[in-house]
């Protein structure tokens, strides 16, 4: 269990059915905040649930939502900012690579597909629910590894889209300071346990990654759910606009 720093606080948890996402979401509830995610085909399950109540004291809120669709977006905040009060932090996950391809045989709808979950997602969500933010909250942007070198073959689209993350980070970071909102970008490596990897990546590429991480292991959610924690808390009340790499020292920016 994590220490109480967030109780009392309200947070909104993008993607928060599995993998990363999943582990944020828990980690957030233990910290003493209600939690609400969104997810889209990762349904959580009853044990997550019971886990998010444990901590939190309070039931876990989910709603299925199409994180690309404006309408459904603005729908989902305005419930989740109503039946909680406002929201306090806010944590932008979703995200995907949708399917590996070159440039050079890439569909124009494909590249629109892969920016819409990624970088639309992430614009639409935080619009919605800026208005219901309240003063000093947090918002916290989940990036890539891939936005810092590129990715893997046929990542170069998701690598793009990650990467305009940082920017999008740092400009909203300028504009909300004022409300003494904070926003900052997770950019993590290798994270095993999650549908990306599980989907994208052979076990022998898994291998061959792993060799090359300094601290010789790959990531887990929860090592990206701590980092999340902290700039969530009030322990990182002075830190606004900043990429936090998670890699186990595979790359450093």
């Amino acid at each position: 269990m994590h220490e109480s720093t967030l109780r009392g606080k309200t947070a909104l948890v993008t993607g928060g059915g599995t993998g990363i996402g999943q582990g944020v979401a828990l980690a957030l509830a233990e910290a003493g905040a209600r939690v609400a995610i969104t997810y889209n085909s990762h349904q959580p399950d009853a044990a997550f649930a019971r886990r998010v109540e444990s901590g939190s004291g309070k039931p876990l809120k989910a709603l299925q939502v199409d994180a690309t669709s404006e309408e459904l977006v603005g729908e989902a905040v305005e419930e989740i900012a109503n039946d909680f009060g406002g929201l306090d932090i806010l944590v932008n996950n979703v995200g995907g690579l949708v399917q590996r391809s070159s440039i050079l045989d890439m569909e124009y709808s494909l590249w629109r597909q892969v920016m819409g979950v990624n970088l639309d997602a992430t614009f639409l969500m935080t619009r919605a629910v800026l208005p219901h933010l309240h003063r000093n909250g947090r918002i916290i942007n989940v990036a890539s590894l891939a936005g810092r070198n590129g990715g893997h073959a046929g990542a170069t689209a998701y690598a793009t889209s990650k990467a305009a993350i940082f920017g999008f980070t740092r400009g909203l970071a300028k504009e909300v300071a004022e409300s003494g909102i904070t926003v900052n970008a997770l950019a993590p490596g290798f994270i095993e346990a999650t549908p990306f990897h599980d989907t994208f990546t052979t076990s022998e590429s898994k291998a061959a990654t792993v060799a090359t991480i300094p601290l010789g292991r790959a990531g887990v959610p929860e090592d990206v759910a701590g980092a999340a924690l902290w700039l969530a808390s009030e322990h990182s009340r002075f830190v606004t606009g900043t990429v936090v790499d998670i890699n186990g020292g595979q790359y450093f920016a």
